[in-house]
């Protein structure tokens, strides 16, 4: 079948309209004829016959077997268009608009987080990203997306997948980048038993690991794995969340600042270990709400033992079965809420009922963002603008920060 790409989807596949519906084609853009067999709506190995202005040569020699990055096909200032596209279209959805600000781009080698795989073969060992559709693990000895640090960690995940792996199990390797080493968090490993734990403790003294746990429990720490977040030092719980790149949470935690502007009390919602709250205290109180108790002590622990920050209380409760009342917001000047991809429906609920002045939003869903800024919306808020942040350089994610206020003048 021959077909003209008509537009991307929002798994980043090429979408062609047929007259017996859509196709979709991998590693195609709008605008190319393309042609292949198609099975199932799908064309899984086209043939690009006029290739589009904005297609460039992929960087990265793993493209075409690692699932990793979806879009290195693509030139950069296309995805950047996408990418606030997606946004547009997920608010138009909804009946809304926004002045968007210019997007923010992490650049290449800048994960400083990643979640690995790791399998025992007949011959050793492979540590990688999974295949594009498919749970092959494909090596990336020349990986452009993650970072120098990490890379350089590859054969110690290897020694740990050749310790701990069963021999038809996958291991993942939460890898996360801190300045006082790397970070090794393991799930779906053989049960832990002495000599297990004698020879990866071992392994993690003799490679320099700041910690390695093993399904949530540590084995070995030489040295607290902090991040800096504003004037604290936090220590995550094994495998925690953090923002993907550094220039990624420094975009997004600009965003918030200018949102919240002058605000001297604020609630952050969803805060996870206090990206966001820490860095605000040094000029507000602050009340951060997360789900897990171990995010929080992380938190509080963070703040405690910084100086010349502002009062930071924590609370660890679950926002979705019980999100904050408007009433339990009386008196703050701003909200930043940042939920997970499921948004925050039940919270933004809440909040919309309130009269809390400004909120900043961030959001790593830009369908959940637009359904929750509908709700905000008519509870007679006004989203003011829009930043796109791609801090998950070449593939469909999005994430985004944004201003909502309620009785003052509007600041773009």
């Amino acid at each position: 079948m021959k077909v003209t790409i008509a537009r991307l989807g929002h798994r980043g596949d090429g979408i062609a309209v047929t007259a017996d519906g859509p196709v979709l084609v991998p590693l195609a853009l709008p605008g190319e004829e393309v042609e292949g067999e198609v099975a199932a709506g799908r064309m899984a190995a086209p043939k690009i016959l006029t290739p589009s202005p904005d297609r460039v040569r992929a960087p990265c020699p793993h493209f075409r077997a690692c699932g990793g990055c979806l879009l290195q096909h693509a030139s950069d200032p296309f995805v950047a268009a996408w990418k606030q596209d997606v946004v547009v279209a997920a608010l138009a959805a909804q009946g809304l608009e926004a002045p968007f600000r210019p997007i923010r781009t992490s650049p290449p080698q800048s994960r400083r987080r990643a979640a690995l795989a790791g399998r025992r073969t007949k011959k050793g060992v492979i540590v990688g990203l999974h295949g594009r559709a498919s749970d092959t693990v494909v090596p990336i000895p020349d990986c452009h997306l993650l970072h120098p640090d990490l890379m350089t960690l590859l054969p110690v995940l290897e020694r740990i997948v050749m310790l701990g792996a069963s021999r038809k199990g996958e291991l993942t390797l939460v890898v996360t980048r801190s300045d006082f080493g790397a970070d090794v968090a393991v799930r779906g490993g053989k049960p832990l038993d002495a000599p297990l734990r004698a020879d990866l403790a071992a392994l993690a003294e003799g490679t320099g690991l700041a910690r390695l746990a093993w399904d949530d429990e540590v084995i070995a720490l030489r040295q607290p794995p902090a991040q800096g977040m504003g004037k604290a030092l936090v220590v995550p719980p094994p495998g925690a969340f953090l923002q993907a790149t550094a220039e990624g949470e420094a975009a997004l935690l600009a965003a918030v600042r200018d949102a919240v502007g002058e605000a001297r009390r604020i609630a952050d919602l969803f805060a996870g270990c206090g990206t966001f709250a820490l860095p605000l205290a040094e000029r507000a109180e602050i009340h951060a709400v997360e789900g897990g108790a171990a995010m929080t002590g992380a938190l509080e622990q963070g703040w405690r033992q910084a100086q010349g920050l502002r009062r930071v209380t924590t609370e660890a409760r679950d926002l979705f079965r019980r999100p904050l009342s408007g009433a339990e917001l009386t008196g703050f000047d701003a909200v930043v809420i940042d939920p997970p991809r499921a948004g925050a429906e039940a919270q933004m609920a809440a909040l919309a009922q309130g009269d809390v002045p400004v909120i900043a939003a961030v959001s790593c869903n830009p369908v959940t963002f637009a359904r929750d800024a509908r709700l905000l919306i008519d509870g007679g808020y006004r989203l003011e603008w829009v930043q796109v942040v791609d801090q998950f350089r070449w593939s469909p994610h999005v994430e985004l920060a944004a201003r909502f206020a309620k009785g003052h003048i509007a600041r773009n």
